[in-house]
């Protein structure tokens, strides 16, 4: 048995590897789990990861969690173009910084819209006014820390070449773009960062990773999402709790 990789391109993490995966003709085994049917919560999903996340790698016995460490695994397993995560020390460093600040101020951020305006409403929940305003504020300077820190006067948020830190971001960033947010408008150095990574990632790629994202609302308003079991309504229900 080959990799398998568990995935839902609804997930932006499982975007992100899905990308790098097609874009550098990594053989994998996909298989979907659906996030909304609640798929991950399943007994079965369980068993392969207990943390019940996507995305999630499994290369025979040896089964790896969390996006930023299956990137790392398949770019080093398979010897990737070095721009990915460069072999120069300072130069992956800089890789990391960007991905801890990720983890702490993009991850848990740019998700919500996706919340508010989709997966509540088919629970029958509606996130407050004041979480949504407190939200489109943390996203307002997030952008303005991703657009002044860490891209500056650079082509990518790393340096002078496409890594895993653009990746990661742009996945996140697509995520309230499909949900009619205009992340870009009034930020050119963004929208040219945006440009070209997705150039260099090619069009036809971008558009099978983000085809199913960019039809949720259409989805969601012909009422063709699926019906989340038990155990997702549950799980549903607590994070729409903890948005802050």
């Amino acid at each position: 048995m080959g990799l398998e990789l568990f995935l839902d391109l609804v997930s932006q993490p499982s975007r992100a590897v899905y990308i790098f995966a097609k874009k550098n003709g990594i053989p994998l085994e996909l298989r979907t789990v659906d996030l909304i049917k609640g798929q991950h919560k399943s007994k079965e999903f369980l068993q392969i990861n207990s943390l019940g996340k996507l995305p999630t790698l499994k290369d025979g016995d040896f089964i790896l969690t969390e996006s930023s460490a299956i990137l790392i695994y398949l770019s080093c397993k398979y010897q990737t173009p070095d721009h990915w995560y460069p072999s120069d020390l300072q130069a992956r460093a800089r890789v990391h910084e960007y991905l801890g600040w990720h983890a702490d101020c993009i991850r848990g951020t740019f998700g919500i819209p996706l919340w508010v305006q989709v997966l509540g409403p088919l629970i029958g929940v509606q996130v407050p006014k004041e979480k949504v305003e407190r939200n489109r504020t943390a996203i307002d300077q997030a952008l303005q820390w991703l657009e002044d820190k860490f891209l500056g006067d650079r082509p990518f948020l790393a340096g002078q070449q496409v890594t895993l830190a653009d990746l990661m971001a742009l996945e996140e960033l697509m995520q309230p773009v499909a949900l009619g947010y205009e992340l870009f408008e009034g930020r050119p150095r963004l929208a040219a960062w945006r440009g070209r990574v997705e150039a260099f990632l090619g069009a036809e790629l971008c558009q099978e990773a983000h085809s199913i994202i960019l039809s949720i609302l259409e989805q969601a308003a012909k009422k063709t999402l699926p019906t989340p079991s038990p155990e997702a309504y549950q799980a549903m229900l607590l994070r729409i709790a903890r948005i802050p």
